[in-house]
């Protein structure tokens, strides 16, 4: 499945963003759908992930109440809505798809998504 992610910019700190990541074929609800963030010089995190259906969502702990994941099958789009942005969460910011249901810890894991979009640039300004 080939991925575009867009919604990023620039923003000033407490301010709130949307992603966007369409992807491309008629069976996006086989697929699980992930957003991972990478930040100047870090390693590529894990941001949040939904299950192919929309029923399970998966946060990593600090970001949890802040960015909520949500998917619409029906235009083969999932979302990662960000609020009360911060300068730390300036990073390039990748949507990523696996097809199937993988086990609950498969969906923190960047190894386990077999396809990546492009990414989109958030910066946070203090």
């Amino acid at each position: 499945v080939q991925l575009q992610a867009s919604g990023g910019g620039l923003v000033q700190a407490g301010a709130s963003l949307r992603l966007s990541c369409v992807a491309s074929g008629r069976t996006f609800s086989r697929y699980a759908m992930g957003w991972f963030r990478q930040g100047p010089g870090k390693e590529r995190e894990f941001v949040a992930a939904i299950s192919g259906s929309g029923q399970s969502t998966y946060y990593v702990d600090y970001m949890k109440g802040r960015f909520t994941i949500s998917r619409d099958n029906a235009k083969n789009t999932v979302y990662l809505q960000m609020n009360s942005l911060k300068p730390e969460d300036t990073a390039v910011y990748y949507c990523a798809a696996r097809l199937g249901t993988p086990d609950s810890a498969s969906y923190y894991s960047k190894s386990k998504y077999g396809d990546w979009g492009q990414g989109t640039q958030v910066t946070v300004s203090s």
